[in-house]
């Protein structure tokens, strides 16, 4: 037992008003253990606190009932006994009659009622007695806001757990209910009495029962918070929002049918206030409540509900859209706001209700009526005023809405206004026997009168989307001889062929695009209408199709007209591929599919060959049998071009085959990833383009340009990339093979250690016809196929493989020098762990590639493998990219491959990427610090030796952005890289050191700008928080690395870049302090760039960085303030509006320093 003066302490220590809020939970912490751990008990903690407890020191009694309170709460798990809950919930009950002490008491009661069964909970006489002594004592509008929301608290929980002794107190309850929330303004406490009331109601459901007299006073609570407005200041956070607190009032004023007199007005009266929300929310409260008041209750609303309804949405309309395009529209396209929308999804919800009452009030309404009659008066959209469009739409959005909430409502709407539209079209109906009442004859564009045709389409579209959404449509689960089928019958033929009879020979009569987009869209729905429900025959499908395909095929120049065709063909390709309609699906292969893929190859066609394209991939793309017949006609159209390219060297089908591969890259491909399921399309893809290169002989034709050949790797790329491991194999076996026997580029394997590899014709001109035009193929192919391959694909012979892609590299081929990068990355560190590379390890690669002597001949130029010294001509890759050999464009080409095998090491986070940094610090460094004053002498010769120089030195300050850059091209994540996280940060963190120290060293202005140039590339390509964390040290280098960028109008896109970096660095407070300290700097750097000619965006964003300056300590930027605003001044006629909007805000943050 603990002794009891500690306890005493403790107890004095929380009542003690005047201990800080710590020591007060500490002293409360302390009490609890003791009582969990059975130190003390509830009992003896009792008779210990008796003097707190009834001492007629208000402040102490209270402090002593909260600690009391709060000790039951932190105890809610404890097993008590039946007697001492008892005594401790009539403590508390008692307690509610002390307004000193109500906080503990409160509490108290929330801590005993809210216990579960499993550690004693209060009996059910207990409880009320709690309720009774609640409504008799407690004033609580009286009460601060933390003990109201108590109150409420209480309430919930005694509804929650003992509504029948609630429901015992009858009126009493009731009526003290009402008192207790009349006036309540706090959010947290609204939500408790909304929910109060909405569980008060449910517990008195009889409409003679003691709640009846008390509606109307609870109704007009209600109504006073209606609609949920805010007033709270801005900067006072609420975690209630409105929208749940509107809610809760919904929630309170649909919890019986007994408010309907009394709400139902309301809402609609609000419907008329100028507040866009209390519209909206009146009509969501009204479509809400409408179920749960139940049918009867509403009819007696109905009309006025009704005209509400057609006022509501004619008044909320916005300006309707300026050009229709090939996107859905809903009505005529006025842009609907979110009352209209309400108000929409309130009239369904009504006639869901009750039907007939409101299908007699839209027959019979006058408004409608004279809309029918006005449409006669207008042959096209444009002949129609404003006003009378508006109405329009108004009709036909309700028509469409109320047509599509069930069969009784089509039934009866097209039956009162179907035929009545086909007389103002002069449409002909057919009779049972299938014959048309009058001659059907050639129809003109000027009978279709606009408004009768889009009346007629939106109730169409409404059928249409009934039955569609109606359930099993291949079962047939709409009834067939609904009215509304048999109507659509009668009509189908004959409204077919006015639609394809006008589009076909009169869409250049039509004199508006918008009468246009109806009469595809009527073709589209009569289209995809179900079999069973609107059998349009065979012949009218097809007329439908050609009639579209035609325009697709004729009519290109006439833009949306094209588009909306050819979206039309797209949708009715998806209905016919999943509704399973067999013969509509081969009329839709045959007419369009087909149709569409000899339009490829097609000279007689006009269509240009990209909207071909276009097409073509949305047609396929409309479900998988199409895509697949439409990948293989590509497929086979691309290859055969590829083959006339080369055979014949042919220019257009050069053109063809690119734009033919990029579709296969940049839609096709896509597709197929995301779709799924089809990886064997990917392998005949890949394995179709290696046969064909494979079968071409030598030819005398050379291939200009390297647009189809890049296009053909960035393909085989994608298509290999997305291949599972084991296809890949399949086509690096196929692209082996075929590299292996038909070429000369891969050296047989011999039994010697030496292999020889000849580089013929290493000359100071860069020959790209090394290898026969063949041969190139080949080569490039085989490395997109290394590029793209997971990590344990089999490569064979990987060996020799990697000696031609350094023998290759050397040749100037980047996609060598990338696939080497690739292998790198992927091979596996051990050669246990490189059993699916032909056993051969990372670690026996890196010696093959950096061992590797090469003759420095240029006759003659052998690999050979280096036995640890390099004598006399012989020298390893490190050497060629020093400059060792006489000739520069091979140093290039040298560093270039360096690099690639760099980033392949770097993403993967080998060591060795720190001896490749040096290499590249060295060729950085060799050419500028030995003959920097002879190029500066020598700045205005352009003699071809100094521009491979110089271009070395670039090559190697540009090898920084390729190994911190993302790559599209190879080594990311697409093509299977291993890619290890915050590769970047750790490459930033090895070689900025590095760089800094190099340029404090430098003594050369040349060598210093080649050093500013790479740290440019390693600074802008680094995640911004790894520049943040080192924002001191890097500010003064990220600002002379402008300077220097900004003297060559080459740069201009790396200068923005690192400009970008400088905003991240402003922009952030951490970083902040550093532009702060040298301010001075920076302000100069910026006002330069203001001014910088080359790019707007460099200008812009510098104005920008200034903006933000002006908002830096006053201190330390005012002094720079006429500087700033002398520079702005010159921004302000700049020939960029954006850059002189900019200047405008800059001017005017400076001014009012």
């Amino acid at each position: 037992m603990a002794v009891p003066s500690e306890l005493t302490q403790r107890i004095e220590s929380f009542v003690d008003a005047s201990r800080s809020p710590t020591q007060q939970a500490a002293s409360l912490d302390a009490i609890t253990s003791l009582v969990k751990n059975d130190l003390l008990t509830i009992e003896n903690l009792v008779r210990e606190m008796e003097m707190y407890l009834t001492t007629t020191d208000t402040v102490i009694r209270a402090r002593g009932t909260l600690l009391l309170a709060e000790v039951l709460t932190n105890l809610a798990s404890k097993p008590l006994d039946n007697a001492t809950i008892h005594s401790l919930i009539k403590f508390f009950s008692d307690r509610l009659a002390d307004w000193r002490a109500l906080r503990g008491a409160l509490v108290g009661c929330l801590a005993l009622l809210r216990r579960k069964t499993s550690a004693g909970t209060v009996i059910a006489s207990d409880a009320k007695g709690v309720a009774e002594s609640y409504l008799h004592n407690l004033q609580v509008q009286s009460l601060g806001q933390h003990d109201r929301k108590l109150c409420f608290e209480l309430l919930e929980c005694l509804f929650e757990s003992y509504s029948n002794e609630l429901a015992s107190l009858g009126d009493v309850l009731i009526y003290g209910i009402c008192e207790a929330v009349d006036g309540e303004k706090d959010p947290h406490c609204l939500m408790q009495a909304f929910h109060i009331i909405e569980v008060l109601v449910r517990l008195f459901p009889d409409p003679s029962g003691p709640l009846a007299s008390y509606c109307a006073d609870l109704s007009e609570f209600l109504g006073r918070y209606f609609p949920i407005h805010f007033t709270h200041p801005n900067g006072e956070e609420v975690d209630v929002k409105r929208d749940d607190l509107s809610r809760a009032l919904m929630l309170a004023f649909s919890s019986t049918p007994l408010f309907e007199p009394f709400s139902v007005p309301l809402f609609l009266e609000k419907l008329s206030s100028s507040l866009p929300s209390a519209k909206v929310d009146s009509l969501k409260y009204l479509s809400y409540c409408t179920f749960k008041y139940g049918a009867d209750r509403m009819a007696k609303h109905a009309k006025a509900i009704w005209s509400s309804l057609k006022n509501t949405i004619s008044n909320s309309l916005l300006e309707p859209t300026k050009s229709f395009t090939s996107e859905s529209l809903y009505g005529l396209g006025f842009q609907e706001s979110e009352i209209a929308t309400e108000a929409l999804i309130l009239l369904q919800a009504v006639f869901m209700q009750n039907n007939d009452l409101f299908l007699s009030l839209i027959v019979d309404d006058e408004d409608i009526s004279t809309i029918f009659n006005t449409i006669t008066s207008y042959l096209s959209y444009n002949d129609i005023p404003l006003q009378v469009k508006q109405r329009l739409h108004v009709v036909g959005r309700i028509l469409y809405n109320a047509t599509k909430t069930n069969f009784a409502s089509c039934n009866r709407f097209l039956e009162s206004f179907f035929p009545c539209l086909m007389a103002i079209l002069e449409l002909p109906e057919r009779n049972s026997s299938g014959d048309f009442c009058i001659n059907e004859e050639h129809i003109s564009p000027k009978r279709l009168h606009f408004g009768a045709v889009y009346l007629c389409v939106e109730l169409l579209s409404a059928c249409r989307d009934l039955i569609m959404g109606s359930g099993d449509i291949a079962g047939n689960s709409v009834p067939a001889h609904e009215a509304c089928c048999g109507m659509l019958q009668r009509y189908s033929v004959s409204l077919t062929n006015a639609f394809c009879s006008t589009l076909a020979t009169g869409a250049n009569e039509v004199s508006d695009y918008v009468d246009i987009y109806f009469r595809v869209k009527g073709l589209q729905i009569l289209a995809t209408f179900p079999e069973g429900f609107l059998p349009i025959s065979e012949t009218l499908f097809e007329n439908i199709l050609r009639t579209f395909m035609s325009i697709i095929s004729m009519d290109f120049n006439q833009t949306l007209l094209w588009k909306l065709a050819l979206k039309a063909l797209v949708h009715i390709g998806t209905f016919v591929d999943g509704c399973n309609e067999s013969e509509k699906a081969q009329s839709y292969t045959g007419i369009v599919v087909q149709s569409i893929l000899s339009l490829v190859h097609s000279d007689d066609c006009t269509l240009p060959f990209a909207l071909k394209l276009e097409a073509i991939f949305e047609i396929g793309a409309s479900g998988s049998s199409h895509m697949l017949k439409i990948i293989q006609g590509l497929e086979e159209t691309a290859l055969a071009n590829l083959s006339d390219v080369y055979i014949h060297g042919n220019t257009k089908s050069a053109e063809m085959a690119t734009q033919l591969l990029e579709c296969f890259s940049k839609k096709v491909f896509p597709w197929i990833h995301e779709t799924g399921g089809l990886e064997e399309v990917l392998l005949r893809f890949a394995i179709n383009v290696w046969n064909h290169v494979e079968s071409w002989k030598a030819c005398n034709v050379q291939v200009q340009g390297k647009g189809i050949l890049d296009a053909t790797m960035v393909a085989m790329k994608l298509a290999v990339g997305s291949c599972s491991e084991e296809n890949q194999n399949t086509i690096i076996q196929k692209a082996y093979s075929i590299l292996s026997s038909n070429t000369s580029l891969l050296l047989k394997e011999s039994t010697s250690i030496l292999t020889p590899i000849h580089l013929e014709g290493l000359q100071l001109t860069q020959q790209m016809d090394k290898f026969s035009c063949k041969d190139e193929w080949i080569l490039l192919l085989f490395a997109s196929v290394i590029v793209a391959g997971r990590p344990k694909m089999h490569i064979p012979n990987i060996k020799e493989i990697l000696k031609l892609f350094v023998a290759t590299f050397l040749k100037g081929y980047v996609p060598s020098a990338q696939a080497l990068g690739s292998m790198i990355n992927k091979l596996g560190p051990k050669a246990t762990e490189a059993e699916n590379s032909s056993d051969y390890a990372l670690e026996e690669a890196m010696d093959m590639i950096f061992k590797t002597k090469i003759s420095n001949s240029f006759d003659n130029g052998v690999l050979s493998q280096c036995d640890g010294t390099c004598n006399g001509s012989e020298m390893v890759l490190a050497d060629l990219c020093l400059g060792f050999v006489d000739n520069r464009l091979l140093q290039v080409h040298a560093i270039v491959g360096l690099t690639w095998i760099g980033k392949g090491l770097l993403l993967r986070g080998h060591e060795k990427v720190k001896d490749v940094i040096m290499i590249l610090l060295q060729c950085l460094l060799s050419d500028g610090s030995e003959g920097a004053s002879e190029l500066e002498q020598s700045l205005l010769e352009n003699t071809r030796e100094q521009d491979l120089d110089l271009s070395v030195i670039n090559s190697a300050a540009d090898a920084f952005h390729i190994l911190m850059s993302d790559s599209d091209d190879c080594l990311n994540r697409k093509f299977h890289a291993i890619v290890r996280p915050l590769y970047k940060q750790r490459f930033f963190s090895i070689a900025m050191p590095i760089l800094q120290s190099l340029i404090v060293k430098s003594d050369s202005s040349f060598s210093r700008c080649m050093l500013y140039r790479a740290t440019a590339h390693v600074i802008s390509d680094a995640p911004l928080i790894a520049v943040l964390s080192e924002a001191k040290k890097l500010t003064p280098i990220l600002l002379e690395g402008l300077s220097v960028l900004s003297q060559d109008a080459l740069d201009k896109e790396k200068l923005y870049d690192l400009l970008l970096v400088l905003s991240g660095i402003l922009m952030d407070k951490n970083g902040q302090g550093a532009i702060i300290e040298h301010a001075h700097n920076v302000i100069k750097c910026l006002t330069e760039l203001v001014a910088y000619p080359h790019k707007m965006l460099v200008r812009e964003t510098a104005i920008q960085c200034l903006v933000a300056m002006s908002e830096l300590p006053h201190t330390r930027i005012y002094p720079f303030r006429t500087q700033v605003l002398g520079a702005i001044s010159k921004a302000l006629d700049d020939s960029k509006r954006a850059v002189r909007q900019e200047a405008v805000r800059c001017r005017r943050a400076w001014s009012v320093l």
